[in-house]
């Protein structure tokens, strides 16, 4: 069997979906298919990309990988040959908004170079719901949202998305912290810790870090509902005001250190959404290419999240 980019949809679609099945839905195939697909390209990869559960599935740390190199490929596949407006309605700004992300000056900075002529505005807008009702309503172009695992946002057919990657959701602690140490830590361990917590999303955050927490056993003692600056936030962490759940690539700073959690219990998927109606195929494709090869230096850059994806791999064969 030789790798084609219709493999690389099944894996991205499978990603998207959460669910094999949902998934076959999307792409129109029946699940013992699409089922059986999977299989075999992952024997071509030579270990799982998925893990499975009731729920339905997660990428392996390998999975996520793989995924988001599959996107840079059918990105770079699609957009081969593609020319016209960046922005309908040529020499339009394209408005752009995100949602708390590591990635954004990357993917600012490579779309500037894929497509120097296009003007760009850049907003700050925490709540991904706040990102599609701005969508809708025709104040923005695009976006970087987040959502959840069995939590896909809703958004109306005038809207378009794609993920980006989904990631595991690490933990900061101070560097004197009794579990500091540890190569993991279990969510359990942390019940009597006080937790700086953003607010809600309205895509499902902070509803899945409670449930995770019930999950596991127990209430959270104490919260301080915090927006802010990353550094502002980590400098509390490093003083011993409290702990956070942060995106997997975070960079530390001192005084802070990162560490995933036992069993992995929650995910984060960030995705592109349009304007159908607004951008044009070719910008689509360099806003995605752009936010996945952003991505991709982000893992680069984090030792510990390179840390954490090897014991998976090892233990996912």
């Amino acid at each position: 069997m030789e790798l084609e980019l219709r493999h690389l949809r099944t894996l991205c679609a499978i990603a998207d979906a959460g669910s094999v099945g949902r998934a076959a839905a999307v792409l129109g195939y029946s699940q013992p298919a699409m089922s059986t697909q999977l299989r075999r390209i992952e024997r071509l990869f030579g270990e799982p990309l998925f893990l499975r559960g009731a729920g339905g599935v997660e990428p392996t740390a390998y999975g996520v990988e793989v995924v988001a190199q599959a996107r840079d490929v059918l990105a770079r596949a699609e957009a081969i040959g593609r020319r016209g407006s960046a922005v309908s309605g040529g020499g339009r700004t394209l408005r752009f908004a995100a949602t708390n992300t590591p990635m954004l000056p990357g993917l600012v900075g490579r779309l500037r170079g894929v497509l120097p002529d296009l003007a760009v505005s850049v907003s700050s807008v925490y709540s991904s719901a706040a990102i599609v009702e701005l969508l809708e309503d025709d104040a923005l172009d695009a976006g970087v949202a987040a959502d959840y695992p069995s939590l896909e946002l809703a958004h109306s057919d005038r809207l378009a998305h794609r993920g980006i990657v989904t990631e595991p959701s690490f933990v900061a602690l101070p560097a004197r912290h009794p579990l500091a140490r540890r190569v993991e830590v279990a969510l359990a361990d942390l019940a009597s810790e006080a937790w700086f917590m953003t607010p809600d999303d309205g895509a499902g955050w902070p509803g899945v870090f409670y449930a995770a927490c019930e999950t596991a056993g127990f209430e959270p003692a104490g919260v301080h509902e915090f927006l802010g600056d990353q550094t502002q936030l980590q400098t509390m962490i490093a003083d011993g005001l409290g702990i956070s759940m942060v995106q997997a690539t975070l960079r530390p700073l001192p005084g802070v250190v990162v560490k995933p959690l036992i069993g992995t219990p929650l995910w984060c998927r960030y995705l592109l959404v349009w304007r159908r109606a607004g951008l044009s195929d070719d910008v689509a494709e360099a806003l995605f290419a752009s936010a996945t090869a952003a991505y991709r230096t982000l893992i680069a850059r984090s030792a510990h999240f390179q840390r954490w994806a090897a014991r998976s791999y090892r233990t996912s064969v």
